[in-house]
């Protein structure tokens, strides 16, 4: 492995260096966003386990997202840190140490053509349809199955674009979160780009090797989204994780996304998930669903956008197949629910 790490490392610099004459330059570029919300369960508690926004009754605080972007000839990179609850390193599952700022992207990338490029570095995931940053997100609480898959990646990969509907990548990767390495090089990932017509891109990936449940395994994901008209969008995610050293473990789902722009300031979407664990997996998942049960979840969310500004109230419906919620008064429920208003800013 590590001699096929230095021969690619090589390789790219003896091409970087034979063609440093090209020294064209964009200026960089700053963007960014930040995000507040208040959140209230209808037991009182905070019930659901999934990513970020789980105070109760509390106007709380989202994090401060910057990234910096440049390219100078046919390289580039991109860096970006958050600063905040929802940034920080212990929202990462199995990361945390308490800091309270997180790298979100750290990477570069040589493009040797149109259709070739390399990239090095730390990067968020390709895995699944959601992402960190609010911004890239219709609703604002997260799926059970952005919660349990990889959030980032380090490593390196290249991509070659057949045409402009298709293109694969293939890398060699961490650990799930990882900046650094605990048991090496231990990934390797893939992904399948293809794009058959006019607003419509399918995304075919895999990820296997260790994971963040302290052991190995395969994710298989299909990401999907449709722009059926100018106004509305159709969107599909489905995975499946199987620990590689128990055949029954692991978890799979899919999520439904329903997203009309009604005006150009107001939409609704409508996002319907089912997430189940698998019977044989090691303990409960990370959003504490339990060996063998499952989950239905419907979450109805607003854009009202005002500028950079997006105001998103949002009403969340969970039912479990096992009494993992609580009631207001302590004792053991199969559904929760709660209410949320956020407002997130992008620059």
């Amino acid at each position: 492995m590590k001699k096929v790490l230095l021969t690619l490392t090589a390789a790219i610099l003896v091409t970087i260096s034979s063609k440093a004459q090209d020294s064209t330059s964009t200026p960089l570029q700053i963007s960014g966003s930040v995000d507040t919300y208040w959140k209230y369960d209808f037991a009182k508690t905070a019930n659901i386990g999934t990513s970020f926004a789980s105070d109760q009754n509390s106007l709380s605080l989202g994090m401060i997202d910057v990234a910096l972007k440049k390219s100078t000839g046919k390289a580039s990179f991109v860096g970006e840190v958050s600063f905040g609850p929802r940034g920080q390193s212990q929202s990462i599952p199995n990361s945390g140490d308490g800091n309270s700022f997180h790298i979100q992207n750290l990477y570069a990338t040589y493009a040797f053509s149109d259709k070739f490029s390399m990239t090095a570095g730390y990067m968020g995931t390709f895995v699944g349809y959601e992402v960190i940053s609010p911004v890239g997100n219709y609703n604002y609480s997260t799926s059970y199955l952005f919660t349990n898959g990889p959030f980032q990646n380090a490593g390196v990969k290249a991509s070659y674009a057949f045409s402009s509907k298709a293109s694969l990548m293939v890398g060699l990767f961490n650990g799930w979160n990882a900046y650094t390495a605990t048991k090496g090089v231990s990934n390797f990932g893939a992904q399948l780009m293809l794009a058959p017509v006019e607003g419509w891109s399918a995304y075919i990936n895999l990820l296997t090797g260790e994971d963040a449940y302290g052991g190995y395994g395969t994710v298989l994901d299909l990401t999907t989204g449709y722009q059926i008209t100018e106004k509305f969008k159709l969107g599909l995610n489905l995975a499946d994780f199987s620990k590689s050293e128990d055949a029954d473990g692991g978890y799979s789902g899919g999520a439904i996304y329903l997203q009309n722009s009604i005006t150009s300031g107001f939409g609704l979407g409508l996002r319907g998930e089912y997430f189940k664990s698998k019977s044989g997996a090691n303990g409960l998942t990370l959003s504490g669903v339990a060996p063998d049960e499952s989950v239905t979840s419907f979450t109805l969310s607003a854009n009202l956008k005002a500028g950079g500004l997006t105001f998103i109230p949002e009403l969340r419906l969970d039912n479990g197949s096992a009494t993992q919620f609580l009631k207001d008064n302590g004792s053991a429920t199969k559904s929760a629910s709660q209410f949320s208003l956020a407002a997130v800013y992008a620059f």
